[in-house]
């Protein structure tokens, strides 16, 4: 893909390849349709086509490994960049997230659980395939095409949910679940087996 440079005459000049930041803006918009913004390290417009659950590594590494067990939701995409999980979830989802936290008796408890919706960024992963700088963000489950990508994103069933996406109350308190066993962990009090909280698991 190139670009053209003007020169002093007003006439096009040599044509230079994009910048690794521009390419990697021109593939979100183009192959998937997802808008993006400029700067050092492109990034991606949350709340327009998808939301972001943001959780520790560690907690969201758990959730993933409980939903791949459980057979369900093994395909929505999930980022990584220092220590943390970027889970895309459906647009419009970061505003259930809290009424969800209390209605599953979690809205009590200091979570390190964020959700970002509209008016967020998050910093765009280098597209399947291409190496990103050190520390900067990757893809663990890259998104899929324009046409499956976002019925694969969580939401919530009782809304008119997707058949293939993950349902997002069991994912919300699965996550939660376990930024609180890491919470714990943290402070040194490992929840027990009979634990009521921390040996919570979504059904």
């Amino acid at each position: 893909m190139v670009v053209t440079v003007s020169t002093g005459a007003g006439l096009p000049g040599p044509r230079r390849p994009l910048a690794s930041g521009d390419r990697i803006r021109a593939w979100y918009e183009n192959e998937l349709g997802w808008p993006t913004v400029p700067g050092p390290g492109p990034r991606l417009v949350v709340g327009v086509r998808f939301d972001v659950l943001d959780v520790p590594a560690e907690a969201g590494h758990a959730a993933l490994a409980h939903f791949s067990r459980a057979g369900e939701g093994a395909a929505f995409p999930v980022a990584a960049q220092g220590g943390r999980l970027r889970l895309l979830v459906a647009q419009g989802s970061a505003e259930e997230v809290p009424g969800l936290l209390d209605w599953l008796e979690w809205g009590g408890l200091a979570l390190d659980l964020v959700a970002i919706g509209a008016g967020g960024l998050m910093d765009a992963p280098p597209p399947p395939g291409r190496d990103g700088s050190q520390g900067a963000a990757v893809w663990l489950r890259p998104p899929g095409s324009r046409d499956d990508v976002e019925s694969s994103l969580p939401t919530l069933s009782a809304m008119g949910g997707r058949r293939c996406a993950a349902d997002l109350a069991r994912l919300v308190n699965t996550v939660a679940t376990h930024c609180h066993r890491v919470r714990l962990r943290r402070a040194g009090a490992e929840p027990g087996p009979s634990g009521a909280r921390g040996s919570r698991e979504s059904p």
